[in-house]
């Protein structure tokens, strides 16, 4: 997560691609409840775990179709409701299944952030795998009574990067995640719906 900026304000119809390199790539959930109420208003609505809106669903089927003309081998997507179902339209596209990576949450702050036990997920999605998750496999800054730290979500996005520069296929590799992972991964803020395109090898 981090600050109210990660709402984006800008349309995002269209999917908007950051021109890096031919590497894997992430891909920000499309709009979901949350970020409808808080790019106009900029409180907190309160929604938990929120879905994605109609715009948000066009923006996945918009990613999907980008990524179509890739060679895009596996598919990993955050357990937040807004990217499981952001991946789910990206998978069927691809006829890819889905890796669920809790590494590439957002960084809990926001009541959006609360997530779903792996229990509540495995009803929703029972076509994905959560019996490796903790639960909660969030930061559950509501219990803590403090967001997750910037410098835990920099430590956690060195670790993915680690283990995916690891990984032979890196390059055929698409991630749904989040703004403040994106953020933590490349020093930028990117709109619902954005694809960018992630070297590891640098």
């Amino acid at each position: 997560m981090g600050s109210p900026a990660r709402r984006d304000k800008r349309p995002a119809a269209a999917v908007r691609i950051n021109q890096l390199a031919r590497d894997m790539y992430l891909i920000r959930h499309g709009q979901s409840e949350f970020n409808a109420v808080f790019s106009l208003t900029r409180v907190d609505p309160g929604i938990r775990d929120p879905r994605l809106t109609e715009e948000g669903r066009r923006q996945a089927a918009a990613a999907a179709q980008f990524l179509k003309q890739h060679d895009i081998r596996r598919l990993l997507a955050s357990p937040y409701t807004r990217t499981l179902e952001t991946a789910t339209i990206i998978a069927d596209a691809l006829g890819l299944e889905v890796t669920i990576e809790p590494m590439v949450r957002e960084r809990a702050a926001y009541m959006c952030d609360v997530g779903a036990s792996p229990a509540v997920l495995a009803q929703r999605f029972p076509r994905f795998r959560f019996d490796h998750l903790d639960d909660p496999w969030w930061h559950d800054h509501i219990e803590l009574g403090q967001p997750e730290a910037e410098d835990a979500l920099l430590v956690r996005c060195a670790d993915f990067r680690k283990t995916m520069a690891a990984v032979a296929d890196w390059r055929h590799v698409a991630v749904v995640t989040h703004w403040g992972f994106i953020r933590g991964m490349t020093g930028r803020p990117v709109p619902n719906g954005e694809i960018v395109h992630l070297p590891l090898d640098e």
